[in-house]
């Protein structure tokens, strides 16, 4: 067996044993609920007209619908991702929507835990989002 042929074999075996690792995992479901916002700040004089988009993974989990003139907003939105894992990013990121183009008041990120759990990030252009999680087993 010539040596290119064996490092081929030897990057093959590798390459499946990473993959069985990987499908070995116990895929799971996370789910993203209860989302508000206390004293939103988007710019002198105006009231924001906010919303979420929701980010887990490479996944793309959609946004809420957009609260027009509310500092406090709450929206009530559930957003799911199947085959989450634990340690997976989660981004949260909040918008003021306007007719040319919405601002993006501030960004919360983490690494999703098992369990249920609840969160609170500063929002970067003031205020603060809130918000909960639960990753479990798919059944």
């Amino acid at each position: 067996m010539s040596s290119s042929s064996l490092l081929w074999c030897l990057l093959v075996l590798c390459v499946l044993a990473v993959f069985q690792t990987y499908a070995a995992e116990e895929c799971k479901v996370l789910k993203v609920f209860n989302l508000r916002a206390s004293d939103l700040n988007s710019g002198l004089f105006q009231t924001p007209d906010a919303y979420v988009k929701v980010f887990s993974g490479a996944g793309y989990g959609g946004k809420t619908e957009v609260k027009n003139d509310n500092h406090d907003p709450w929206w009530k939105e559930d957003f799911n991702f199947f085959n989450a894992r634990e340690n997976d990013p989660m981004r949260l990121e909040v918008y003021d929507s306007d007719v040319l183009f919405d601002n993006l008041l501030g960004t919360c990120e983490r690494s999703i835990k098992n369990g249920t759990w609840q969160h609170s990030c500063s929002i970067k252009r003031g205020g603060t989002l809130y918000y909960s999680y639960t990753l479990e087993p798919l059944q």
